[in-house]
């Protein structure tokens, strides 16, 4: 007898804590919804003449998302192409953009097997279609579909990280479509990337005499090395970059974004959920092709190139863009630097984002 009072006991407990768990998760669900919809009120555009749509139509043979915005639909339009892959702006965009969409209509586009985009296809049928000239037409073929939308003659084509790689192609590829490419932690050679990046995580491993690093590091050293760059390879050598300050400058950690897309207004909990989904879905089937990119031997462009660099970037180390940039003849060409900013630029500062855009490229969108 003494035995059944025990579990009941015990089932009674269980049942207090699990409602007790009910009520956290609800009053947390709560709270999210509130704090979402006072984003949404304030990212709100309400001027006459400005433009805030989202919205999906078909790219490349399936659907695909947009997110356009700004303040007066007649500026300039900016085409961002994002990181990752899958790494879409669209639900963090809430962090930085709005000075931006006084001076300029931007369009965010969640790439196939992104964000939005993901769910409105069954992977499977996604799946054989990652390849990095399927995104470099598909970028074309949104810019068309901009300009037919928003009557625009041409865009500013800016690209962020691996949208640097599809929308470098995209421009040699279909010049006419765009006034100017702006590059932010730009992609020259992966490889060369990948080495300068290993090289300084090991040193601020040893400098730290942090030995958890450094086992980590050395269990793939010499890297990349002759050695097939790997899934499981550029986890571990991207790891320590980034710790040190290399995809947010002064950061070890980047919660604000990795955890920025729950306050967006643009995403249901389950589009967060696909954020990750979709980073599964295209990097193992990517990466032998990205790690074979490389523009060092690209020694003209066709049209004027703007490169913002942060000074910390050891996501995607700057000297090679440096060095390509002194080399490449362009219409115009130029490299503004970021002294507070690794990887991350248009996060980690805005305000320069802003002004860099206005004395550089808004110029040239004529």
């Amino acid at each position: 007898m003494k035995r059944i009072w025990i579990w009941a006991l015990l089932a009674v407990a269980c049942a207090n804590v699990r409602a007790q768990d009910d009520n956290i998760q609800e009053v947390r669900t709560q709270a999210w919804t509130q704090a979402r919809a006072i984003v949404a009120d304030l990212d709100k555009i309400v001027a006459p003449h400005g433009v805030q749509e989202s919205y999906k139509t078909r790219i490349g043979g399936i659907d695909q998302w947009f997110t356009v915005r700004g303040q007066e639909r007649d500026n300039p339009m900016i085409l961002f192409v994002h990181g990752g892959p899958a790494s879409p702006v669209t639900p963090t965009l809430w962090q930085f953009e709005r000075p931006l969409e006084e001076y300029f209509t931007i369009a965010n586009w969640d790439q196939r097997g992104a964000g939005k985009t993901y769910g409105e296809t069954d992977p499977a049928q996604v799946a054989d279609t990652i390849h990095i000239d399927r995104y470099v037409d598909d970028a074309i073929e949104v810019a068309e579909h901009l300009r037919r939308r928003y009557g625009k003659k041409k865009l500013i084509l800016m690209g962020h990280s691996w949208g640097t790689i599809v929308s470098m192609k995209a421009a040699l590829k279909r010049p006419d479509l765009f006034y100017a490419y702006v590059g932010i932690g730009q992609v020259i050679s992966v490889r060369e990337n990948e080495r300068i990046s290993f090289d300084y995580a090991l040193a601020q491993a040893k400098a730290h005499k942090n030995e958890e690093a450094l086992r980590d590091l050395q269990s793939i050293a010499p890297y990349p090395g002759n050695q097939p760059i790997t899934r499981e390879r550029i986890i571990v050598a991207r790891k320590w970059p980034q710790y040190y300050g290399g995809l947010s400058a002064y950061r070890s950690e980047s919660a604000y974004y990795f955890d920025g897309p729950r306050l967006s207004p643009e995403y249901d909990a389950q589009q967060v959920k696909d954020i990750d989904q979709g980073s599964l879905l295209t990097l193992g089937r990517i990466l032998p092709e990205f790690v074979q990119v490389d523009f060092s031997n690209v020694k003209s462009f066709p049209i004027p190139v703007v490169m913002f660099l942060g000074r910390h970037d050891y996501t995607t180390p700057t000297a090679p863009t440096e060095a390509w940039l002194r080399q490449v003849k362009a219409p115009k060409k130029q490299a503004v630097w970021f002294e507070r900013s690794a990887h991350m630029v248009p996060w980690e500062e805005p305000g320069k984002t802003l002004v860099s855009l206005l004395t550089y490229v808004r110029p040239l969108a004529r």
